[in-house]
């Protein structure tokens, strides 16, 4: 039988999210209204950066994948402990890549494309809030980076493979805030991806096979 959600659990995410999009959306109504004191260059700036609905969705799977997936850690935390060496290993490695999944996903779709894409350059049509989901997917990818560094702890191969990948997972600490303002070059890109592509190939050769899953509202919503 499922184990039933806390309600603190539920609380925190919901307040996370419901907070973080209605900053986001009122962002969005400074940047997409034009006053009748501006001028009507500025206006067309603002409007190009109006929110769609694809970008209203992505900001609201961000707002709610941290709290989401640091509550199924909690479950998993609170879940019956595996007894025996081989139960304990194998629970490792189902954490392990959840969180790198995550990780992998959210850095693709948020980070790496829109990048590949150019819309972080300034004068991108919608730069804003690429780099806005930029920002928090990189915060969320460090987040999760460091939770699968911590379940890999729980299988002896798979820490061994991903024990020299620690330092670059810490190095990305600040990744996220360097996103949002658009100060990221080349440089940190790479090295993200860099990191991620350690991460999927130190679980492969341990065993846990690791594939992209972005957070999505139908994921996060149960």
């Amino acid at each position: 039988m499922p184990m039933p959600m806390p309600t603190t659990l539920r609380f925190r995410r919901a307040l996370t999210a419901v907070v973080l999009s209605t900053a986001l959306l009122a962002g969005a109504t400074a940047c997409g209204g034009g006053g009748s004191g501006q001028t009507q260059g500025a206006q067309s700036q603002g409007q190009g950066e109006e929110l769609s609905t694809a970008a209203v969705a992505d900001l609201a799977a961000l707002a709610a994948a941290e709290p989401a997936a640091a509550e199924a850690d909690e479950l998993a935390a609170a879940a019956p402990t595996p007894t025996t060496s081989a139960e304990k290993q194998k629970f490792a490695k189902t954490r392990f890549v959840a969180n790198a999944g995550l990780a992998a996903g959210a850095t693709y779709q948020w980070i790496i494309k829109p990048y590949r894409e150019g819309k972080f350059k300034k004068g991108a049509k919608g730069r804003t809030f690429a780099l806005i989901k930029a920002g928090l997917a990189g915060a969320f990818a460090y987040n999760r980076l460091k939770a699968a560094a911590e379940n890999a702890k729980g299988d002896p191969l798979l820490s061994k493979a991903v024990a020299p990948l620690t330092a670059g997972i810490e190095s990305l600490k600040g990744l996220g805030t360097k996103l949002r303002k658009g100060d990221a070059g080349d440089a940190d890109v790479s090295s993200l991806q860099d990191v991620i592509t350690g991460v999927k190939e130190a679980g492969k050769s341990a065993g846990a096979e690791v594939t992209d899953k972005v957070p999505s509202v139908s994921q996060l919503g149960g």
